[in-house]
């Protein structure tokens, strides 16, 4: 994987430097960046016929630890401030190193083609540097000092993340599995630090990375656990149950033992996709709207903008712990984000409003009523995504429904660019097999239920298609700083 992705990003910069009218960064140059930041067990194929489109590089996701009175963490990312927009979007940091592309020369000319990239946005982006805020753990809250393991975070939840792997251990919660973990108490559970560590986005699988040369006794000490059956469908690890599903924006948790009937022979497999969609589910996510700037529709889109650009990061992430997502090829895994991202973005502001009334929360410290939304210039917008939380309130969706449907959302796009059709089709059966087993079991007395939620779908698209092409206005006015993955996906979709 690591040296097909190196190729993929060298031949793209390569493009560059042979064509010297290609002034923009290559389509899906920072979808591409990103995924590889993310990767775990990524196929080795890159699709050549991604819908090529202008793009521009990827935004930096700066990342806070909000505790909630229930003592759980939720995670959002921070505000960058720019002087200016620019038609590439705001620069940032590289968050892709190539550390395992092999020799010294890739990573010469991999650096050589970044500094290229960014040359002529140098004063632009010494700006943003010196601008930024400190990025937090996204574990503990502390200061975090980089990516590891694909996610932010300290020094100390590196190591404990680390020492875990390693030494395959295991820990039991003595509480109820929902101790709060912040900089103060992160040692006080083990069990619940791990949790934590995993539901931000350290996988397990991501022990690969670990240098067992370097734990004590070798290699030897170290055993790794072989995939059940090495079917993506099944090998589902699952925390015990903790809480009750079925409430309005509730805490993400598994499925309860009394929630679920006992599933029948050959829906054992569904259920569990259900149960993982569940665990997979992002935290909480913060606007955290820039206080040196004055309220105006230019702060509101900005803030917006800005939001949806770490929520991509978020979806990417999430997207790969679908049962099955991983197995495809690169360039279907990017061909389907690139299609469903926006669709995917609005369901989450939809679920999220369920509670509301004709209010939209963008995020737990952002919501919009009309009057707002009439000033911000989304009034349009505003009245088509509350169509769709009508819809849902009215069919009183639950969270295990929200999730699926989600991951439908992502498998059933419109992409015209899939290389193995016949894989994506299978993912598509197993998600839809999965809403339909789930409301066969908790919904018994309305055997339509399944094909109603369905049957939203095309709405959401719709609405999806509406949102694009307004931000890609809000994009040609020039007038918002938009960061760089957000944009490049933008671009992909008109």
């Amino acid at each position: 994987m690591g040296h097909d992705l190196s190729e993929a990003l060298l031949s793209n910069s390569l493009e560059r430097f042979l064509n010297p009218l290609a002034t923009r960064e290559p389509s899906h140059f920072w979808l591409l960046n990103r995924m590889a930041a993310d990767d775990r067990h990524l196929p080795s194929s890159c699709g050549s016929y991604i819908k090529t489109e202008p793009s521009s590089p990827s935004s930096v996701i700066d990342t806070v630890s909000h505790h909630s009175p229930s003592g759980n963490s939720d995670a959002s990312g921070g505000y960058v401030s720019a002087m200016n927009s620019h038609s590439n979007g705001l620069d940032s940091p590289p968050m892709f190193t190539p550390s395992g592309l092999g020799a010294g020369t890739c990573r010469k000319r991999y650096d050589d083609c970044s500094s290229t990239i960014m040359e002529d946005s140098s004063i632009k982006c010494e700006y943003m540097l010196n601008s930024l805020p400190k990025r937090l753990c996204l574990v503990c809250g502390d200061i975090a000092s980089g990516y590891h393991y694909g996610v932010a975070s300290c020094e100390a939840c590196k190591a404990f993340f680390k020492r875990t792997i390693q030494g395959n251990i295991e820990y039991s919660c003595p509480a109820t599995n929902e101790c709060e973990i912040t900089k103060r108490r992160r040692k006080s559970c083990q069990a619940c630090r791990f949790m934590k560590c995993l539901k931000v986005g350290m996988l397990k699988e991501g022990k690969k990375r670990v240098r067992l040369d370097r734990v004590r006794g070798g290699r030897q000490k170290y055993k790794r656990r072989l995939d059940t059956e090495n079917n993506p469908y099944l090998g589902l690890t699952l925390p015990p149950p903790t809480k009750k599903p079925r409430e309005y924006c509730s805490v993400t948790s598994p499925l309860s033992p009394s929630s679920v009937a006992p599933p029948l022979p050959g829906q054992q497999a569904v259920t569990k996709i259900v149960s993982h969609l569940l665990v997979a589910e992002p935290e909480k996510i913060y606007a955290m709207p820039d206080p040196t700037m004055p309220e105006s529709d230019i702060k509101a889109l900005t803030t917006l903008c800005d939001l949806a650009d770490r929520e991509l990061v978020v979806i990417i992430g999430w997207a790969k712990h679908i049962p099955g997502f991983s197995t495809l090829s690169l360039g279907d895994q990017m061909s389907l984000l690139q299609s469903a991202w926006m669709e995917i973005l609005i369901l989450s502001i939809v679920f999220r409003s369920l509670p509301y009334e004709d209010e939209l929360v963008y995020a737990e410290d952002y919501i919009m009523d009309e009057e707002h939304s009439r000033l911000t210039g989304l009034l349009d917008l505003y009245v088509s995504i509350l169509q769709l939380v009508r819809k849902y309130k009215k069919l009183k969706v639950e969270k295990e429904e929200f999730v699926t449907l989600k991951a439908i959302a992502l498998a059933n796009s419109d992409s015209m660019h899939i290389e193995d059709m016949e894989a994506v089709q299978k993912l598509q059966d197993a998600l839809h097999e999965a809403l339909q087993d789930y409301e066969g079991n908790q919904h018994q007395e309305d055997p339509r239920r399944a094909g109603k939620l369905l049957m939203t779908l095309p709405l959401l698209r719709q609405t999806a298609t509406k949102a694009v092409q307004h931000f890609y206005s809000i994009k040609v006015q020039g007038k918002v700083p938009m960061h760089k993955l957000f944009l490049e996906m933008l671009e992909a979709k008109v």
